[in-house]
């Protein structure tokens, strides 16, 4: 029988597992919690009953760039099926782990998923989306130098520069063709939307 997690954590002895050594109970003190950041990759069931990716809310991160013409163009991923809602298009993004900042979520999220963005990085502006009062979703809209990405996990299946008046004739994820007119909006007038 093998001992696992469970049986550490238990104030039982280990001799009823066939092991003669005794265990002391296992508990993190409140430091300690707050000292390692806990990850937030898990489902939580929502205040208002929907079942939502991470456990500390979610961040994703909108890269735009400005062409030399003036045009407008945003990095779409092609969700793989292995992701919610698989083969529709968003941007890159997931849960946040335990005290991470929205910007630093996303960014680590989109290095995860499309790659390192080039530098400099300018934030445009953001969006909150806050379905229930335990949960929310922050997307940053960030202007980059230059185009990059390319799938590099399970979750990504494709990554395209889209010309912003084209986004919405995509298959978009339900979350992201929800917001999709406040980051419009954002690209456009380089501020927050919170409408």
């Amino acid at each position: 029988m093998s001992i696992g997690t469970t049986a550490l954590r238990s104030t039982e002895s280990v001799e009823a597992l066939g092991v003669g050594i005794p265990v002391r109970e296992w508990k993190e003190s409140e430091e300690e919690k707050m000292e390692k950041p806990r990850s937030g990759s898990a489902f939580l069931t929502c205040s208002d009953g929907r079942v939502r990716w991470g456990l500390f809310g979610a961040a994703g991160i909108l890269f735009v760039h400005r062409e030399k013409d003036g045009a407008i163009s945003v990095q779409l991923q092609k969700r793989s099926p292995f992701a919610h809602e698989g083969g529709t298009w968003s941007c890159a993004g997931g849960a946040l782990e335990q005290h991470e900042e929205p910007l630093e979520g996303a960014l680590r999220e989109a290095s995860e998923e499309v790659g390192r963005p080039p530098t400099p990085l300018s934030v445009l502006g953001s969006y909150v989306f806050q379905p229930a009062t335990d949960w929310s979703y922050i997307t940053a809209v960030v202007e980059v130098p230059d185009r990059f990405g390319s799938s590099l996990n399970f979750e990504t299946d494709a990554v395209e520069w889209v010309p912003s008046t084209e986004v919405h004739t995509m298959d978009l994820h339900s979350g992201f063709a929800a917001a999709w007119p406040h980051l419009l909006h954002i690209v456009h007038n380089h501020g927050s939307s919170d409408d």
